[in-house]
């Protein structure tokens, strides 16, 4: 075929519309050539630096910012991306420009679980996303309803305290016992239901349905990084685990939903979170003119349950994994307990502002092991200034909390576990202090927090006060393993053995 037929064949057409694509190119990679970008690691063809983020991002990430600074430039795959290492720019990031910064990347397991990205963590910013966040802190989290959920938690504290303690004088796997806890308080405030009674957490399949949860929102998908070349997910076998989780809580989902919309009305302080969306979704919010589907009922149901039980169970996992490796911290924390407390077995909720070296050990656990070491990544909305560098539209943005809690210009000692850093220091973690970060900050801060610090307290405080803790013969403290694995939240790998031994009698 001769040119002159290609081109009245049609060929025309697709020989300017490739012309307009590649020119379209250059402009844009000429303009990229005069913007101040941060700077950045040598690029690879094709994958850019995603070579250069390994098993562990977050580690990886911090290495690279000790060579390049506190702000970097990537290319990860098709996504250009900044990752942010220290305070001063997480405060640039997560307060200064917080609105231009606020909407999120759609990825594609969020796409998949989160019934299109309709939940609260990952919805872009919009009038949507506005609206639920408003239902979770207005209807869902207030401070009214939490403290309405108070007797939920010590009622599960005492079955995790009871659970514990009939294991000895046998070793006891606290990590397991601890996310049973975590997992039966989520149950019950948020679906309503107690699934551990009966054998229904096993016969359910929770543990595999959240470890899958966790391991698909991993923040490092190959898939994401190529958003040209979705067929990549059919290949390594993430779409079919995804649809296969989905499914798995979309059934369970449907069934809760059943059983509470047939079930009996209850009063205003004993509805879990079904019930509240469930209203809001027949009736309307006071707080909000738009409607919620059912649809996005169960995001958000999937957000409070599946987040939530993850991240209390990492922090309490990891708390009482350093006070076993640091007797000397262990030994504060309890006497601290048990001089307030007395000889009372349990501790109450009013007893918990007194405590405030047990209140530094939970900051020196998030400090660090924030539970998402890199936290949810935000997208630019606009073209914005940070540290003198510019940062074009649609760049992913990384805020790297792991790093920042082991900055050597902020913590002396960055390494070493210390609670001692926290008492009488006024950092806290509620966002407003960007040394320290856990739950973010701005706009898209976890919405959760006053919820998931008063789980994990009241949990820490009766664990220390309830029992003497070793580790199992044979086994020093310096051969716990701690390998974790990498997720959009971290937790360890190998399972916290220990033996507890009771400081008062089960049966008082």
């Amino acid at each position: 075929m001769s040119l002159l037929q290609f081109l009245n064949g049609g060929g025309a057409f697709l020989f300017a519309s490739i012309f307009t694509v590649l020119f379209l190119f250059k402009i844009n990679q000429n303009r990229r050539n005069k913007l101040n970008l941060p700077p950045t690691p040598t690029k690879l063809p094709i994958i850019g630096n995603l070579h250069q983020l390994g098993n562990m991002p977050h580690i990886s990430l911090h290495h690279l910012s000790q060579k390049y600074g506190p702000i970097m430039y990537l290319k990860l795959g098709q996504i250009p991306t900044v990752v942010i290492s220290s305070s001063k720019l997480a405060k640039d990031v997560l307060k200064t420009h917080d609105l231009v910064l606020s909407s999120r990347p759609e990825l594609y397991s969020a796409k998949y679980l989160f019934y299109g990205c309709t939940d609260v963590v990952f919805a872009p910013y919009g009038a949507y996303w506005r609206n639920v966040r408003k239902i979770c802190i207005l209807e869902l989290l207030s401070a009214k309803r939490v403290q309405s959920s108070a007797y939920v938690r010590e009622e599960e504290v005492a079955r995790l305290i009871q659970r514990i303690g009939e294991r000895y004088p046998n070793p006891t796997n606290l990590s397991k016992m601890i996310g049973l806890y975590a997992n039966d308080v989520l149950c019950r405030v948020v679906l309503g239901r107690d699934f551990s009674r009966g054998g229904e957490y096993d016969s359910i399949g929770f543990e595999k349905m959240l470890s899958d949860y966790q391991d698909l929102l991993g923040g490092f998908k190959l898939g994401d990084y190529f958003p040209s070349m979705e067929f990549v997910h059919s290949f390594t076998g993430t779409k079919s685990k995804l649809v296969n989780t989905f499914r798995r809580f979309d059934r369970f989902f449907d069934e809760v939903i059943t059983q509470h919309i047939n079930g009996e009305a209850k009063q205003e302080e004993k509805k879990d979170f079904v019930d509240v969306l469930l209203d809001i979704h027949k009736n309307g919010s006071t707080s909000s003119d738009l409607p919620l589907t059912m649809d996005n009922v169960k995001a958000l149901i999937l957000d409070m349950f599946a987040a939530g039980t993850d991240t209390t169970f990492i922090t309490l996992d990891w708390a009482m994994t350093e006070l076993m490796m640091n007797p000397t911290s262990m030994e504060k924390a309890q006497s601290e307990v048990r001089s307030i407390i007395g000889q009372r077995t349990f501790v109450q909720e009013s007893d918990i502002h007194q405590l405030q070296y047990m209140k530094a050990v939970i900051k020196e656990t998030f400090r660090l092991h924030p539970p998402v070491p890199v936290l949810v990544p935000r997208e630019s909305l606009e073209e914005v200034v940070i540290d003198g560098c510019d940062i074009p539209a649609k760049t992913r943005i990384y805020v790297n909390a792991w790093a920042i809690g082991r900055d050597p210009e902020t913590w002396e000692n960055p390494e070493t576990f210390e609670p001692e850093r926290f008492v009488g220091s006024q950092i806290d973690y509620k966002g407003q202090d960007f040394e320290l970060i856990p739950f973010g900050s701005g706009r898209r801060s976890c919405p959760a927090i006053t919820f998931g610090t008063a789980v994990v307290e009241l949990a820490l405080a009766q664990l220390l006060h309830s029992f003497d803790w070793e580790l199992p013969a044979g086994i020093k403290s310096t051969e716990i393993d701690n390998t974790e694995a990498f997720g959009i939240s971290m937790h360890r790998i190998v399972p916290l053995h220990v033996i507890a031994k009771p400081h008062f009698p089960l049966n008082q």
